[in-house]
Formats: structure tokens, C-alpha cells, sequence
């Protein structure tokens, strides 16, 4: 049960952190053109998060070690990607509109400007969505001899989550809600996976040291 409630967590995170990169790489060429540096700047921002995050779960779930602990971050990224569609269209404008209207973008700030504006708005969420995976695998690991197969469950759950992100935004959901909707559901999501920290908290539980095999 411990394995199962660590795998649909990871699961789940997978899950939100690729519809976000997928739907977001949509949504800036709105502001910053159609261009190849808009899923360059996109791709290598929800990388940076992941190897942001990975780091910070596995400091703090060897300090903490508890699975509530998470909520205090889950929660609050929930409620800012939900705000996407509010905060996102005057900070993306800003970053746009600091041009001179009467004069070309030099070609560097081309690259640059959807490298800010992808940062400003999904680095935040997906570092803390990527902090789910090496959390996950402390929480579950009971036994040393056990790391390996827990981190490759957990590891493969994830990316097994981020594979139905892929597809499942790609194929439905931006053909059947706005773009919009996609955020506030990926919000109410993260809010959600916060939620459930609280809940199987008690499941895995690990206030010891781990065990020899």
C-alpha cells in the first residue's frame, strides 16, 4: 500500500508537470511568436525545474520525512498555477512590451524574452511537482537493499505520468477545453496532490533510519 500511494503521487506529478509544458509551449507563442526558441526556451525551463527539484526533495526528505510536509509547498503551486490564466497575459506583456515598439528585438532577447517569461510563470510549479519523485522514493524505501527497486518504481511512475500528460493534452484536452481550463485543472491538481499528502501521511510515515538488507 506504502509503494501504491508513493507510485500514484509521483504518478500524478508526472502527469501535471508534462500537460504544463506541453499546453505552455501553446500559450507563449502568443506573446512571444511562433518560434523555434519558444519550445527551446520551454523545454530547457521544465528541465531546469526538474533538476531544481529533484534536489530539493531529496534534502528535505531526508530532513523531514514525513509526507505532510509537502502540502505546505503542493498547495501553494496549486493555487498559482490555477491564477495562471489571471497573473500571466501583464507579466508576459511586460517582458514583451520593454521594447521599443518602433524598433526590431535585437536577436539575442528573441532567444531570451520566452526563456524569462517561460521561467516566470512554470518554474515555480514544476520545481515543486519534481520534488514529488526523490521524496517519494525516501518515504518508501524501508530497507537499503530495497533502493534500487524503489527508485525504479518510483522513477517509472512518474514518467509513466508524464507519458499520459504527453497524450492526453495533446489528443484531448486542448481539443476539448481552453487553454485556460487546462491550468486552472492542472491547479486544482496540484492542490490536490497536497491534499492527499495530509491524507496517506500516516502510511508512509518514516521517522527511523534506514535498515540493512
Amino acid at each position: 500500500m506504502r509503494n501504491l500511494a508513493a507510485a500514484a503521487l509521483v504518478f500524478l506529478g508526472g502527469f501535471a508537470i508534462m500537460v504544463l509544458e506541453i499546453v505552455g509551449a501553446l500559450y507563449l507563442p502568443k506573446y512571444f511568436g511562433n518560434s523555434f526558441y519558444v519550445w527551446v526556451s520551454q523545454i530547457g525551463v521544465i528541465l531546469t525545474a526538474l533538476a531544481l527539484g529533484y534536489f530539493v526533495g531529496g534534502a528535505l526528505a531526508d530532513r523531514f520525512r514525513r509526507a505532510a510536509f509537502l502540502a505546505w509547498f503542493l498547495m501553494p503551486a496549486g493555487a498559482v498555477t490555477f491564477c495562471i490564466p489571471r497573473f500571466a497575459p501583464p507579466l508576459l506583456e511586460q517582458i514583451v512590451h520593454r521594447h521599443p515598439v518602433d524598433m526590431d528585438i535585437p536577436p539575442l532577447w528573441q532567444k531570451l524574452d520566452p526563456a524569462f517569461g517561460s521561467a516566470a510563470v512554470f518554474l515555480l510549479p514544476c520545481l515543486v511537482l519534481a520534488t514529488l519523485s526523490p521524496y517519494m522514493v525516501r518515504l518508501a524505501t524501508r530497507r537499503v537493499g530495497h533502493v534500487g527497486r524503489i527508485s525504479g518504481l518510483i522513477y517509472a511512475a512518474s514518467t509513466l505520468g508524464s507519458i499520459a500528460g504527453v497524450f492526453l493534452s495533446g489528443y484531448v484536452l486542448i481539443d476539448r477545453m481552453s487553454v485556460s481550463a487546462i491550468f486552472r485543472a492542472m491547479g486544482a491538481l496540484t492542490g490536490a496532490l497536497g491534499v492527499l499528502c495530509l491524507v496517506i501521511d500516516r502510511w508512509l510515515a518514516d521517522e527511523t533510519p534506514l535498515a540493512s538488507p
